[in-house]
């Protein structure tokens, strides 16, 4: 029993390291890529930069679920998929008020800022993937992770488009499929937490703490 504590132990606290390193990763680069996009008037690189800030949300919710039970697991998964989806959808009503309004977005910019986005991801990547086959929000925060890589090799090809073309509409279509992107990463980490919830009810006492096989088999007599 003691043994099975310790493992614990360990594991949540290096969950919780990789979180940390995974939000402050995120924070920077929200803010940093806000900017250069705001300037670059890029769609893209705003679309990505707040793809950047939902994974700082979900990683900070990813934090307050370590530790805890599977269910509280599954609900931290289920709300930053939501918070996910919500900041695709903002994501897309930029983009058409830019289609209407126009832009003028900075290709050199757009390319140079994507090559940084790109970097700090891959890193991103590089901490998740041994957890990504792990619990629910840390399979959340793989699923981020990699469709961070793929939005921002795509911000670096909008920007090579738009030089290219000197023509805007690269930078629109890119900053769409960021936003598709996004919204099918929250649809499947959302169908993935209610899966997880269903499965949750039927077992109530499995936590990440140890629980003695002697209390579990007295909260199942008294089911």
């Amino acid at each position: 029993m003691s043994d099975c504590g310790c493992e614990i132990e360990i594991k949540d606290r290096e969950q919780s390291r990789v979180l940390w390193l995974l939000l402050a990763i995120n924070g920077v680069m929200f803010v940093v890529e806000l900017a250069v996009g705001w300037i670059a008037q890029s769609t893209g690189l705003i679309a990505d930069s707040l793809d950047m800030l939902a994974d700082a949300t979900v990683y900070g919710i990813g934090l307050y679920a370590v530790g805890k039970t599977l269910k509280h697991k599954a609900h931290a998964a289920l709300y930053s998929g939501i918070a996910q989806g919500l900041l695709g959808l903002l994501i897309l009503a930029d983009i058409l008020r830019r289609a209407i309004y126009g832009s003028e977005p900075v290709s050199m910019l757009m390319m140079g800022m994507g090559v940084v986005a790109l970097a700090a991801n891959v890193w991103c990547l590089w901490l998740i993937q041994q957890h990504r086959e792990g619990e629910v929000h840390m399979r959340a925060s793989w699923i981020f992770s990699k469709n961070d890589v793929i939005a921002n090799t795509g911000v670096i090809l909008g920007g090579a488009l738009v030089w290219l073309l000197d023509r805007r509409w690269p930078d629109l279509i890119i900053g769409t499929v960021i936003a598709l992107i996004v919204l099918r990463g929250a649809l499947h980490i959302v169908t993935d937490a209610r899966s997880e919830l269903a499965g949750t009810g039927q077992d109530a006492c499995v936590t990440t703490r140890c629980c003695s096989a002697e209390s579990c088999g007295e909260t199942g007599e008294n089911r």
